[in-house]
């Protein structure tokens, strides 16, 4: 076994420790992390480079021989955040002064974003409810708070009474990772909501556990995501629009309006509940009313 080769097995052991011992990482995670090693001691290897020898223009060789078989952006920028890591490592442990994959730039990541509604189709996609019936009033109001507040269809099935907070004409969303965040609620999206849940919800006898719940079905239970998704195609198909709709196309379409208007991209990133791209940094978060007087300047539903 040459030096190399050597180095590259202890390396490889110490960065296992590392990861299980400083980082607490699970088992599958370290095996993962493992692999990704793996192709860079087989470059290394092949090229006779020690671990500690490897520059920016080696990882930058080796990257391209990855994209040239095909394998995907998302899998190349797993690999890249590999790298980086085990580098972070010998910079930590002062076997290197700078990690030669800091500079490493990261594949685009694909994006597949949902068909955008325009503001005149979410009006048609509306007009097609009902609204004589329990079920067409209510997804009538599940759309306009949708669209008007950005929010995700599991934060919505899961909204509660208790998280409408009228007089401040705001809503508090619990997200993922059990996230809290507000997110205003115009005077439109609001006043159909109070009026569903007096005048409409108020004519259902809710099941036990579910009697705080905003939306429910006939029966009293909470809406499933595949309820809200086939009421909403339903409508979609009903209103003539030829375009592919989910609810998170409301979702989108209310970041759309946002920001091709000249909203505050961190003010719509404070809505949304979304995390920075550069996955190190947190959304600035803003003020309450930043947050409403953003909505209320580029909202179309917010001025009506």
């Amino acid at each position: 076994m040459g030096d190399c080769e050597q180095a590259w097995r202890r390396h490889r052991r110490d960065y296992e420790m590392w990861l299980r011992m400083e980082r607490g990482m699970s088992g599958n995670t370290v095996g993962a992390y493992l692999q990704d090693f793996d192709h860079l001691a087989h470059y290394g290897l092949e090229h006779s480079i020690d671990p500690e020898a490897i520059k920016l223009s080696d990882l930058q060789q080796l990257l391209k021989s990855i994209n040239d078989l095909g394998i995907a952006p998302t899998s190349q920028r797993r690999m890249i955040a590999g790298w980086r890591t085990f580098y972070r490592m010998l910079v930590a442990d002062d076997v290197l002064k700078d990690s030669p994959a800091a500079m490493l730039d990261l594949p685009v990541r694909p994006q597949h974003l949902p068909d955008v509604l325009t503001d005149d189709e979410i009006t048609l996609i509306q007009n097609t409810f009902d609204r004589s019936t329990y079920e067409g009033e209510r997804n009538y109001v599940i759309v306009e708070v949708l669209y008007g507040c950005g929010l995700r269809v599991s934060e919505l099935v899961n909204l509660k009474l208790s998280n409408i907070y009228e007089d401040e004409q705001y809503l508090q969303i619990i997200g993922k990772g059990n996230k809290e965040r507000w997110v205003p609620i115009g005077g439109r999206a609001l006043d159909l909501m109070l009026n569903y849940i007096r005048y409409v919800r108020s004519t259902l006898n809710p099941k036990p556990g579910e009697e705080k719940i905003v939306f429910l079905n006939r029966r009293g239970a909470r809406l499933t995501r595949q309820m809200v998704f086939i009421a909403l195609q339903r409508a979609v198909t009903k209103a003539g629009i030829d375009k592919k709709v989910s609810p998170h196309s409301l979702r989108h379409s209310f970041a759309t309006e946002l920001v091709e208007n000249g909203a505050d991209l961190r003010a719509v990133q404070e809505m949304l509940g979304h995390e920075s791209i550069t996955t190190t940094e947190i959304y600035t978060h803003l003020s309450r009313e930043t947050l409403r007087n953003t909505i209320a300047a580029f909202h179309p539903h917010y001025r009506k």
